[in-house]
């Protein structure tokens, strides 16, 4: 074959069948299709879109790149992956709660991207815990402790570990097809039977608007049921962050609150849980949602989830009494600053890219890639959209490691959060599902 016909089939909207595309795909991995060639695909793909058949076929191309994982476990292996925001640790969550309730949970995740925090990062900020482990190793946690949050092996989807960084320098990762490719690869890779997506929408998303978030979930949707995954989406609220707050460290502890607390009343559970009893119905472990997703919240609340978090955090090389002393064992910075409302109002906007890029500017996410963070970092006790504020009322803490850091940062929070005096239409928290 050559790489040309390929380009050219999508340039002109002609029909590829799957054979072109994994051989397309084997040559991204190998070397034999060029830069440019890899340029071409994406514009071509970004401008003229991919029939529906043609995404499962090259979504199953670049799983097949690389290793792809079998399992044979008591119960199904699940999983669910988020599009990115701010104050999202819902995994961190997640993965230990169903494996409370006898569900296998083989989490490959990543870092952070852009303005957004990234799974990895958070629970590397656990003294000693790594999260780049060998397959055999994963496999060992998954099956002793019932879920294990890991790095992607180079072997695992290569032909999109190039395709993603050519994307990134040639104005194509806005691509639907792309970046649904790109997503489920990795994911089916892991042997997963059953995946629930978290479509996040608003402006701490990468997709602002709710047309532009439920396009990618039906994409996500239909492509991984194609490729014999079941699936279904959530599109949520991303208008301003998660949980309160937004670093590394900072959001281990606000799940480490949850886990050990009982405090699970908030913004951040709610929605972990109504992914989670998606999860489960999809998996079979479940007949009803509403039961499922009452089951998630006792785990969280009962402390179940806090100890199969506490075994995967020791299994992962972190602290045996994590759990205990998670207090005394995250890092915590040098600089602490309240910020307060200047005036009284409600918070009627915030600006999530911008709350997400404050942090970025902190330390605490990357500005180029491989880039060291610093995991203390970050923003904490951040306000919500509609609550109402006193003057001189908290708005955020700051956690920086200068002054000058810190004053920078409080120009952009008090730049990213607007207040008004009348209530505004607070957003849902979950827009639509999405199923097959």
């Amino acid at each position: 074959m050559d790489a040309r016909d390929v380009i050219e089939g999508v340039r002109d909207r002609r029909p590829l069948g799957a054979e072109a595309l994994g051989w397309f795909a084997r040559g991204l991995a190998s070397g034999e299709v060029t830069d440019a060639q890899a340029g071409a695909f994406a514009m071509a793909a970004l401008l003229n879109g991919m029939a529906d058949e043609e995404r499962v076929a090259f979504t199953l191309a670049m799983r097949d790149s690389g290793e792809v994982m079998r399992w044979d476990l008591p119960a199904p292996a699940i999983d669910k992956h988020s599009t990115g925001g701010v104050g999202d640790c819902v995994s961190l969550l997640l993965a230990p709660a169903l494996a409370a309730l006898g569900c296998y949970v083989p989490m490959v995740s990543g870092r952070g991207l852009g303005h957004t925090g990234g799974t990895l990062d958070k629970l590397e900020s656990i003294p000693g815990l790594k999260t780049e482990v060998g397959e055999a190793r994963f496999r060992e946690i998954v099956e002793q402790v019932g879920c294990a949050i890991v790095s992607a092996t180079g072997a695992i989807a290569p032909a999109d570990k190039r395709l993603y960084a050519i994307r990134d320098v040639t104005g194509t990762v806005e691509s639907i097809d792309l970046i649904t490719a790109s997503i489920l690869s990795k994911k089916l890779a892991a042997g997963l039977e059953a995946l629930v997506l978290d479509v996040k929408c608003g402006s701490g998303a990468f997709m602002t608007t709710r047309e532009e978030a439920a396009a990618l979930a039906q994409s996500l949707v239909r492509t991984a049921t194609g490729a014999g995954c079941r699936a279904s989406a959530l599109v949520t609220d991303m208008n301003g962050p998660l949980c309160p707050a937004m670093g590394n460290a900072l959001e281990v502890m606000a799940v480490m609150e949850a886990l050990t607390t009982g405090e699970i009343d908030n913004r951040l559970c709610d929605v972990t849980c109504a992914l989670g009893g998606e999860l489960m119905v999809l998996s079979g472990m479940a007949e009803d949602v509403d039961q499922a997703t009452w089951a998630l919240r006792e785990a969280l609340g009962d402390g179940h989830a806090a100890e199969r978090f506490g075994r995967m955090v020791a299994e992962l090389g972190g602290p045996a009494d994590f759990v205990d002393n998670w207090r005394d064992r995250l890092p915590s910075a040098p600089v602490v600053r309240d910020v307060t409302a200047r005036e009284a109002g409600y918070v009627a906007q915030m600006d999530g890219h911008a709350l997400g890029m404050a942090v970025v500017h902190l330390g605490g996410g990357r500005r180029r890639g491989g880039e060291k963070i610093d995991a203390a970092v970050g923003v904490s006790n951040c306000c919500e959209i509609g609550e109402w504020l006193a003057e001189d009322s908290l708005i955020a803490t700051i956690h920086a490691r200068t002054t000058e850091a810190a004053d920078r940062a409080e120009a952009e929070l008090r730049a990213a959060i607007r207040l008004a005096e009348a209530a505004p239409d607070e957003p849902p928290l979950i827009y639509e599902r999405i199923g097959a």
